[in-house]
């Protein structure tokens, strides 16, 4: 009796731990597909982004540009005799410059054309230029030894650097932002510290709701690199960007 009583409960231990077990591995394995599935969906955002970026800009540049030019020169073609029709005209083309340039500036924001024609470094030198003619923030940049990397990867290292100054820019409080691009070992790095007020980076992270911070981890692992982030509230921020250069 005492040998089938114990035989019982050692059955129902090691099914209740069978059972726990299960729980436990289901759990993770949710986990792990909530995560895969949470990152597939970022991953989706973000080509659907760019996909979208690189077609407005396309359309911005190639067909709106043109038109606009187009009805400035019709505009410019209509014989006047008064001099306030003469006036009117001046002003309507310089309306439709000041629209070009805009619409210019738009399509660059969207798709930087020096980043297709020139390649990553130029494309850097030009938006740190642009921006710094617009802030008061500090921006140095520099590139040591060949930096040579294909366009696939080109756009997501381009929109690291820009979302990390951008960041710097809205929440920091900084006034000086040094960016470091360079390949060593087999491996482009990119190094950006910045001076400001500083965060709690798991915090950051956890309630984050917007494609941010979520967008640097995402670009990274589409690099298959590592990404950290050393931060502490009032000492500035430190971000490290690794990546196989093949």
């Amino acid at each position: 009796m005492d040998d089938k009583i114990f035989y019982i409960t050692i059955f129902i231990s090691v099914l209740i731990a069978v059972i726990i077990v299960f729980f436990v591995v289901s759990i993770v394995l949710y986990h792990r597909r909530y995560i895969q599935m949470q990152r597939e969906r970022i991953v989706a955002e973000i080509t659907i982004l760019e996909n979208e970026r690189k077609r407005i800009a396309a359309d911005l540049h190639d067909s709106m540009g043109p038109l606009l030019s187009t009805i400035k020169l019709n505009l410019h073609s209509i014989e006047v005799t008064d001099q306030r029709d003469h006036q009117i005209i001046a002003r309507s083309s310089g309306y439709i410059d000041d629209v070009i340039k805009g619409l210019r500036q738009i399509s660059h924001n969207l798709l930087p054309a020096t980043l297709e024609r020139k390649g990553l470094t130029e494309a850097l030198h030009e938006f740190i230029r642009q921006l710094s003619e617009k802030q008061p923030l500090d921006i140095k940049f520099h590139t040591s030894g060949k930096i040579e990397i294909a366009q696939d990867k080109e756009i997501h290292i381009f929109r690291i650097i820009q979302e990390i100054t951008h960041n710097t820019l809205k929440h920091a409080n900084a006034t000086q932002l040094q960016i470091v691009l360079t390949k060593e070992s087999g491996f482009y790095l990119v190094l950006v510290k910045e001076n400001g007020i500083g965060f709690d980076v798991k915090k950051a992270s956890a309630e984050s709701t917007g494609l941010g911070m979520k967008s640097l981890a995402i670009r990274t692992d589409i690099l298959r690199g590592s990404l950290t982030i050393d931060s502490v509230p009032g000492q500035g921020t430190n971000y490290f960007v690794k990546i196989p250069a093949g």
